[in-house]
């Protein structure tokens, strides 16, 4: 009788909203950390009825389930990170602020601060906003908001350019004295320009900008990966150039189905990197 094969995977906590369309939220998030080879765990923070391109409805979960989550989580597994992802409401981040504070202070804690969807629609309650400001990204390793993010931060100044995304960067990291990812993927131009922004130094990562494709769930998938590859050990920098070169991928070799009356749908291929690599 063959005896069974343990192992102890790195592991990894996603606490954000489940999308129904599996693009984005804790399904894409799953996916990610799977590539990675990493263990992952979920807190499911709102249940969102939306597919790519429309947001149709949404059910927050109640705040003592979200709490009750995230502690047998921890309480149960050796987590490496934890990223967060559509949180909703303040309730839910006093709630998910809480519980981190008390368990997972020393943790690797990655704040993709979802506010608003590719698709225009909001998912962040406006007084939500103020709790973000002062209780959540105060305390994470790493923010990365895409642009439209960015200015909700700054109280609403555009970002256009590549030298106006490294001078937002600059001011958010002073101001809440941790490092930002500045992703530029809404810039028009022929490559993708993301920048690493904390203790005073600026890295850039870029990749050439692929047309016609989805974002929808890229947010969630490169924040994801970011989590997987801190929770392996990698240091802040090297996973920020792993998780690019991973949904640079997921985007390039994005899945794709057109209905009988011609409707195309898109998604990110999260597995891309792994099968051109075989």
């Amino acid at each position: 009788m063959r005896m069974p094969t343990f192992r102890t995977p790195p592991t990894a906590l996603t606490i954000a909203g489940s999308d129904n369309s599996a693009g984005a939220g804790i399904q894409a998030d799953l996916k990610t950390f799977s590539f990675f080879g990493v263990y992952g765990l979920t807190a499911v923070t709102c249940i969102v009825a939306e597919v790519p391109g429309a947001v149709v409805a949404i059910q927050p979960v109640e705040r003592f389930i979200v709490s009750e989550q995230i502690e047998l989580g921890l309480d149960y597994f050796l987590v490496g990170a934890i990223k967060t992802g559509m949180l909703y409401s303040a309730e839910i981040i006093e709630a998910v602020v809480g519980v981190l504070e008390e368990k997972a202070a020393e943790l690797p804690l990655v704040v993709d601060p979802v506010m608003v969807a590719s698709s225009g629609d909001r998912l962040l309650q406006n007084e939500a906003i103020t709790l973000y400001r002062t209780s959540l990204i105060p305390r994470a390793t790493l923010v990365t908001p895409n642009l439209d993010e960015a200015a909700v931060l700054l109280n609403g100044n555009p970002i256009r350019t590549v030298e106006e995304m490294a001078e937002a960067g600059r001011r958010l990291s002073a101001e809440y004295g941790t490092t930002f990812l500045m992703k530029g993927g809404h810039l028009a131009g022929g490559m993708a320009v993301d920048l690493l922004v904390g203790k005073g130094e600026i890295r850039e990562y870029a990749a050439p900008f692929v047309e016609g494709v989805t974002t929808h769930g890229t947010g969630c998938s490169y924040s994801s990966a970011i989590t997987a590859l801190l929770a392996l050990g990698k240091p802040l920098p090297e996973a920020v150039e792993g998780a690019k070169e991973f949904i640079t991928a997921a985007i390039r070799e994005s899945f794709q189905w057109t209905r009988a009356d011609g409707v195309t749908t898109l998604a990110l291929n999260h597995f891309a990197q792994r099968r051109e690599e075989m």
